[in-house]
């Protein structure tokens, strides 16, 4: 049996949490741990598609995270948001990786680690400032259509998932990914 939150509890502060973990403080990641790991555990599971892989997937996101805290900026985007993407970059690295495995010579991986070290940089502050107009996009969209989105694209869900979590008909929210898909392009133009 679960256990059950006072109905007064206050939501937990992502932000917060990642501010600590920029100053070092462990507990602050193992809070973010324990409150998102077995959603993040999801998010890598549904790219990876292996159990064991998602894991160290989920492990090596933990470590960027607390390695890259004090690169959050909360005037962009949502921590948790910050978390889910540091989590499905990872995923998607990994994937990446699996589906174009080659082998090479030392000089050609030398090579191509420091080409990505210093893509990472530009690309950290490029991602920053997509998920703050993206955050602000969502933030223009009804309800129904972020939820939609928000269930497909950050908890994997499939469209009948959705439907069963908003108690909606398949078709509606097949159209609410559609239209707000569309409302975001348009948005993130």
């Amino acid at each position: 049996m679960a256990p059950t939150l006072p109905a007064h509890a206050a939501p937990y502060d992502y932000d917060a949490a990642l501010r600590a973990c920029a100053r070092g403080e462990q507990q602050a990641l193992h809070g973010l741990y324990q409150q998102e790991s077995r959603y993040l555990l999801g998010v890598a599971l549904r790219i990876v598609r292996q159990r064991a892989l998602a894991e160290d997937v989920l492990h090596d996101a933990f470590l960027n995270i607390w390695r890259r805290a004090g690169s959050f900026d909360a005037t962009r985007g949502s921590g948790k948001g910050w978390i889910y993407v540091v989590v499905r970059h990872q995923a998607l690295d990994v994937a990446r990786a699996r589906a174009h495995e080659l082998s090479a010579d030392e000089d050609t991986v030398e090579t191509l680690l420091h080409e990505r070290q210093s893509h990472d940089t530009g690309e950290a502050y490029a991602d920053q400032a997509d998920l703050g107009k993206l955050h602000d996009c969502l933030g223009h969209l009804n309800e129904p259509k972020r939820n939609s989105i928000l269930y497909a694209y950050v908890d994997g869900c499939s469209h009948s998932e959705i439907a069963q979590r908003l108690q909606a008909p398949l078709g509606t929210v097949k159209a609410w990914v559609k239209r707000g898909l569309a409302a975001l392009r348009e948005c993130m133009g």
